[in-house]
């Protein structure tokens, strides 16, 4: 974009006290219900402070410190198993049934980027059908699905869930620090699912009202200048120092500023006061902040289209029980 960057991009550094430590969790969707750019800093919401696990104090967390909600508070809920459900009818449908995206990325595993000779994506229909195979064997009471056929290989991850017609945030959290997907996916499948400090534990009942995203983090830059991104395009991570002198980190995922219809100044006033900062915002304190943009690989799947692709790959994650009860969109 014609700015000079800092320094080259290394995606193991991103994320203050995450690399060589416990794992913070992390989140990157603005508040449900937010008032905007400017809003109040109440609560522990999406895009609020990683420090806040320190306290009030806002300090960052020290290595194994208690787990975050993810930039907004501590992690909390706890979850219950259920008794089996009954067999379900037949679901009828397949992967056709799918949206364009996700049906592209299971006809065709690792469609790439912008046609052919473009790198091949990683993320993948099927890791939402895995995250929603862990959520179901929980709420259920089964056991977990065997590990999924994708690959294995370690990246910086979040897991959304949104519920409705409406697609009212449900969960968001993450890590910066690079995890081995199966892994990855099975634990922040399960936090974001139930111990989202903004919601109580999902519920059976919610499954079939529920969407899922899955969002792997790439391409890791620091840049000098906070308007060194574009809306749309670039996650981005910000640290400052906040008027008690305390470091505070905050990010939104690539899609946030523009599913807000935010400018840059937006995004960044919004998440200085997700992440705590509470004194007048002015252009020169914007000019301290360190900001790392990023980039996002994206697949997201609805329980209908879960059902229809699970009909027709019953086993193919070693679910040996009845598939979900569901299969309408209520």
């Amino acid at each position: 974009m014609g700015r000079k960057r800092c320094v080259g991009g290394d995606g193991s550094k991103m994320a203050a006290g995450c690399c060589g430590v416990k794992k913070q969790k992390l989140s990157s969707s603005p508040p449900s219900g937010s008032a905007g750019p400017g809003g109040g800093g109440s609560g522990s919401h999406c895009g609020g402070a990683a420090a806040a696990a320190g306290g009030e104090s806002g300090a960052l967390p020290p290595p194994g410190g208690p787990r975050l909600n993810g930039l907004g508070g501590l992690a909390g809920g706890a979850a219950g198993c259920a008794l089996s459900p009954p067999l379900p009818p037949s679901c009828g449908g397949g992967p056709a049934g799918l949206s364009p995206p996700a049906a592209s990325l299971l006809s065709s595993p690792g469609a790439g980027f912008g046609g052919p000779g473009c790198r091949k994506m990683v993320v993948s229909a099927e890791m939402c059908c895995f995250c929603f195979d862990v959520l179901y064997c929980h709420l259920y009471g089964y056991q977990p699905p065997r590990s999924p056929r994708f690959t294995n290989d370690p990246y910086p991850l979040f897991v959304t869930w949104k519920i409705g017609r409406d697609k009212r945030l449900r969960g968001c959290i993450g890590t910066f620090s690079a995890m081995n997907l199966h892994s990855g996916l099975r634990e922040y499948t399960l936090t974001s699912a139930l111990k989202d400090s903004r919601f109580p534990p999902m519920t059976r009942d919610e499954l079939p009202r529920l969407f899922c995203s899955v969002s792997l983090l790439t391409n890791f830059e620091d840049v000098c200048d906070y308007m060194d991104w574009e809306v749309g395009v670039h996650g981005i991570r910000i640290e400052f120092i906040n008027e008690k002198g305390s470091k505070r980190t905050a990010t939104y995922l690539p899609e946030v500023a523009k599913e807000q219809g935010w400018d840059h100044i937006q995004t960044i006033d919004s998440l200085l006061r997700k992440g705590g900062y509470k004194a007048p915002i002015t252009n020169e304190f914007r000019k301290t902040i360190k900001l790392t943009r990023y980039r996002s690989e994206k697949m997201t799947m609805s329980y209908t289209e879960y059902l229809a692709h699970r009909q027709h790959h019953h086993f193919q994650n070693g679910i040996g029980h009845p598939l979900p009860p569901y299969n309408h969109y209520s």
